[in-house]
């Protein structure tokens, strides 16, 4: 539903609802759970903003600047799109007193624009060209938890994590790629109050929509690409590569689908059900139906003997691997959203999600990149990973390694090294760790 995408609901008063939510803020620093009036994906949010050690009082670091920021700049490809920005969204910024703002994947700003006293307050938090508000740098925020989400979100005041960006409203947009559906960046409204209203969230929504249709007259013609997100979801997305919504398929069919995708060539009957069942005794019919009711929804693109997809389907999965074969860890790890179909146990699909997931640890391990590892370690995924976070502390500089250092030691003493044995661990995520004594 739209409406938990929005901040305030009709009728509310901003100034009750901010001290409502401020309130529940410090509480949740403090340890206590969060409630209502807090959405449920502000609170969320606030978990990844605290899993990613992210300070209640910290600003967004600044990655880019100088010639690395204006080389970002021209290569990007809503560098393409920055002129419809400013056409839709410039005007009314200079004369509503916010800010236009356009984000890289990663969170990176690329540009600010806007009314000049607004742009002078908000270099005080940070929020110029260069610097990274992705939620694992600087807590919720609209560009950061839009990316994180995949999805148009508005935050309002107290609701971001950082306390230095709560007098801040703002309201961004996903804008993807129109050929692979891949999320190029966001574009962002920021600014007061008044902001906390349906219609900016609308106007960003609008406005990036606008931009990948230009984008999509803009870049070269290519046959329509099938794309199949699987990564960090429960259930994936099948994009068509035309006009129409994507296909939200269910467990099963999610991984079917994605095996079939992997196998061009086709499986057979037998193949697949051990690659979904394993050595358990699954009757042929129980394939069969599953097979017959995931036709039903795919149409011709589903064939049999052996059991196959007529046409080409890429995965969010591929994009990674192919940025890994490509030995560049920096894009596979921006592509990379979360575990492969997380709460699947099909025996196909756990050995793809383990291999992806080894792959590009290894890589980042490898490379010793301090801001790489510093991103892999704020994820939900990356946070309990003992070598990832011994290779971050090795990889800074003295004067940099105290907090890191800090939650390197927390984390071995969690996993027994060092400690009496039979001192008891925590769950380990099999063979990213070494295991602990085992009494």
């Amino acid at each position: 539903m739209f409406r938990q995408w929005l901040a305030l609901e009709a009728g509310a008063d901003p100034a009750e609802r901010s001290g409502a939510v401020r309130r529940a803020h410090e509480a949740f620093l403090a340890g206590e759970a969060v409630g209502a009036p807090v959405r449920r994906l502000i609170a969320d949010s606030w978990q990844r903003s605290a899993r990613a050690s992210v300070g209640a009082d910290q600003v967004a670091p600044v990655d880019l600047v100088d010639d690395d920021l204006d080389a970002h700049r021209r290569e990007h490809l809503l560098g393409r799109v920055m002129p419809l920005f400013r056409e839709l969204l410039g005007g009314i910024a200079e004369e509503g007193a916010h800010l236009l703002s356009v984000c890289d994947e990663q969170g990176r700003i690329l540009w600010v624009e806007g009314h000049a006293e607004v742009r002078r307050r908000a270099e005080r938090v940070n929020f110029v060209p260069g610097a990274r508000w992705s939620e694992s740098h600087a807590g919720t925020n609209a560009p950061g938890t839009a990316l994180a989400l995949g999805h148009p979100v508005q935050i309002f005041a107290a609701e971001h994590y950082c306390r230095p960006a709560q007098p801040w409203t703002c309201a961004a947009a996903p804008v993807r790629d129109p050929r692979t559906r891949r999320v190029l960046g966001v574009v962002d409204i920021t600014g007061g109050d008044h902001l906390a209203s349906p219609h900016s969230l609308a106007l960003v929504q609008a406005t990036a929509r606008a931009a990948e249709a230009q984008l999509a007259a803009l870049l070269p013609a290519t046959a329509p690409v099938r794309l199949l997100e699987v990564l960090g979801r429960d259930g994936a997305l099948l994009h068509t590569g035309r006009s129409e919504a994507p296909v939200r398929l269910g467990a099963r069919h999610s991984e079917i689908v994605l095996l079939l995708a992997s196998h061009p060539e086709g499986l057979s009957g037998g193949r697949l059900a051990l690659e979904l069942y394993g050595e358990r005794d699954v009757s042929p019919v129980t394939l069969r139906a599953e097979l017959s009711r995931l036709r039903g929804v795919l149409g011709p693109l589903l064939a049999s003997r052996p059991y196959r997809l007529t046409a080409r389907v890429r995965t969010d999965r591929d994009t990674v691997a192919e940025a890994l074969d490509a030995g560049d860890p920096s894009t596979a790890l921006a592509a990379y959203r979360g575990p492969l179909l997380p709460l699947s146990e099909a025996p196909g699909v756990v050995r793809m999600r383990r291999q992806l997931e080894d792959r590009l640890r290894r890589a980042l391990l490898a490379r010793r990149d301090p801001e790489l590892l510093d991103t892999w370690v704020r994820t939900p995924w990356g946070e309990d990973d003992l070598q990832a976070w011994e290779a971050l502390v090795g990889a800074l500089p003295p004067e940099a390694g105290a907090v890191p250092g800090a939650r390197l030691e927390a984390l071995r003493g969690a996993y027994g090294i060092g400690r009496p044995r039979g001192a008891g661990t925590p769950r380990s995520r099999g063979a990213t760790f070494p295991q602990p004594p085992v009494a």
